[in-house]
């Protein structure tokens, strides 16, 4: 059995212009300077904690700010204007991978179990991952706590293990964890970044991620930068 871990926001989900648009009426809300929208986007990935403190800095209300961004997200997703759709290629992946019996597919995200609840809805997800990982269940990113559970929860191995995510705090937590990591480049965060942080391989697209996955998952070796397509 191997496990295929996907972070959510900027890997499956492209979910850049509410994450944006929540923030910056977060921060009007309190009074404070809304960050640009290349640094709203740089912390995407963290659990919100985390994430207004990176942004804000400790002194900042975090708290108050973490309970203002959920409150104005919720009202924001109820705007099809701010629509959360899937990457192309993403839902035929999925898909693809749900039909293979020796994967267990998994998600490791920063995102609440609530939002990926709400995922698993608008895309008939449900019962298709058998592990969620989310940032209610265990330490923020780059902490590999999530993987680490994954991995109890499916039994797998390290070895037989694989995270693919679009920030550099996906990459640390693989390493972290000890197991194989595939970074996307259509994600919020600039290719150097994840390879900086130890991605082992970097995809352009769904059907570069197929070609990662199947030779991964047949003939479980490890995958090189070098061996992918630019």
């Amino acid at each position: 059995m191997k496990l295929v871990l996907f972070d959510v926001d900027g890997t499956l989900v492209d979910s850049q212009n509410i994450i944006v648009a929540a923030q910056q009426a977060t921060f009007a809300a309190h009074g404070l300077e809304p960050p640009s929208r290349e640094r709203a986007l740089s912390i995407v990935g963290l659990s919100l904690a985390e994430a207004f403190t990176a942004l804000a800095g400790p002194k900042a209300p975090i708290a108050d700010l973490v309970a203002t961004y959920r409150e104005v997200s919720a009202v924001l997703r109820r705007d099809p204007a701010h629509a959360e759709p899937l990457f192309p290629g993403a839902g035929e992946c999925i898909a693809a991978l749900r039909d293979r019996r020796e994967v267990a597919l998994g998600i490791a995200t920063g995102n609440s179990q609530r939002g990926v609840a709400r995922i698993l809805d608008s895309f008939g997800w449900h019962g298709v991952f058998a592990s969620i990982q989310t940032a209610d269940d265990a330490p923020s990113k780059p902490h590999p706590g999530m993987i680490l559970q994954a991995m109890r929860a499916t039994g797998v191995a390290p070895h037989e293990t694989v995270m693919i995510g679009d920030s550099s705090f996906d990459m640390a937590m693989a390493r972290a964890a000890g197991v194989m990591s595939v970074g996307v480049s259509w994600g919020f965060q600039p290719v150097g970044a994840l390879n900086e942080a130890g991605a082992g391989a970097i995809v352009h697209s769904y059907a570069e991620l197929a070609t990662v996955l199947d030779d991964f998952l047949d003939r479980s070796i490890q995958i090189l930068p070098s061996q992918i397509p630019a």
